[in-house]
């Protein structure tokens, strides 16, 4: 008996002493993420990170900022100094550097983003699409591309259907439902209270590949630079929350994240958590990695679209490896 309460009170002992050593020396990195999505499936890994308190444990005193108006509006902020980095969709931050942003990604948030094209009931095949029009959001917008990219890979090209621009899956649901929309993408858990109205899923944007990277971690090149050990340091705890994540033994633990953040049943959390673990997907980083190759497809996307000039840029004008590399991510 003695020796167990003596093992019980070591372990106690040592819990705290490795929850308050980091304490000592935490430095601060104010972080700016949109300010709709903080509850969201796209925040879900910064959710997981600061409830399993990753970014103390690397002595990260992480301070969330958020920024009203859109994902377009956090490299704003960056450039102004208002954060030191931030989330954003990879075309808006690639946008910003066309036009003079000195932003740079240094890690992987979401690859390969889940959305489910929703049809109106007569629509039974994607050749049922040819010479209807299309929802879709803005045209370099994350959801617009992956949406082009399924229908491409379904043998449907952008000359076959009418592509309208519409900002929200709410209203391109309400674009669906008049009848004027015979196709939109929609996130989750939106998606799946469509279907429960009569509107059927065709298919989901990740079946047409797992290669690119739409969401990414961002910083000021020059800020980086004088600032590398707390981006460091931010960077290990996100590739310890890639890590957990991805380990289908914590599922359980996640899927009550997503409960708790995302404000749904449990049967609900399940269900949209689960393409996050089906084997190449590649919906999540391993441990945030940037793959230049998958960069270089956004980028060529966006080309395609006329989002940007072509021919497009390589990867390199926008990624910065060295965060990445100090912390063992990289070689």
């Amino acid at each position: 008996m003695k020796c167990g309460l003596s093992l019980m009170i070591g372990t106690l002992i040592g819990g705290l002493i490795a929850q308050a050593a980091p304490a000592q020396d935490l430095m601060t990195l104010r972080y700016g993420q949109n300010a709709a999505g903080v509850s969201g499936l796209s925040s879900l890994p910064l959710n997981v990170a600061q409830r399993k308190d990753f970014f103390r444990r690397e002595g990260v005193n992480l301070v969330m900022v958020p920024i009203p108006g859109g994902t377009d509006r956090i490299v704003a902020a960056l450039d102004r100094g208002d954060i030191d980095a931030g989330k954003n969709a990879t075309p808006y931050m690639i946008q910003a550097v066309l036009k003079g942003s000195d932003a740079a990604a240094f890690l992987s948030q979401t690859a390969n983003p889940i959305y489910s094209l929703i049809v109106r009931p007569e629509i039974r095949s994607y050749a049922d699409l040819k010479g209807r029009t299309i929802g879709l959001s803005t045209p370099g917008d994350t959801i617009t591309l992956s949406t082009i990219r399924l229908l491409a890979a379904k043998g449907i090209k952008a000359s076959d259907y009418t592509a309208k621009a519409v900002v929200g899956s709410s209203a391109r649901f309400d674009c669906l439902k008049s009848g004027e929309c015979v196709a939109v993408p929609m996130g989750q858990p939106e998606d799946l209270e469509a279907i429960k109205q009569g509107f059927p899923r065709l298919g989901f944007t990740h079946e047409a590949g797992a290669n690119l990277i739409f969401n990414v971690d961002m910083v000021r090149r020059e800020w980086g630079e004088k600032n590398k050990a707390v981006l460091v340091r931010f960077v290990r705890a996100m590739a310890t929350t890639y890590a957990f994540m991805n380990d289908a033994n914590n599922r359980d633990e996640v899927v009550a994240i997503v409960q708790e953040t995302s404000r749904v049943s449990g049967d609900v959390a399940r269900e949209i958590f689960a393409p996050y673990l089906q084997p190449g997907k590649n919906v999540l980083p391993k441990r945030g990695e940037i793959s230049l190759p998958a960069v270089n497809r956004v980028l060529a996307l966006m080309s395609e679209v006329g989002a940007i000039p072509a021919p497009a840029p390589a990867a390199e004008r926008f990624v910065d490896l060295q965060y990445l590399k100090a912390a063992g991510i990289e070689e």
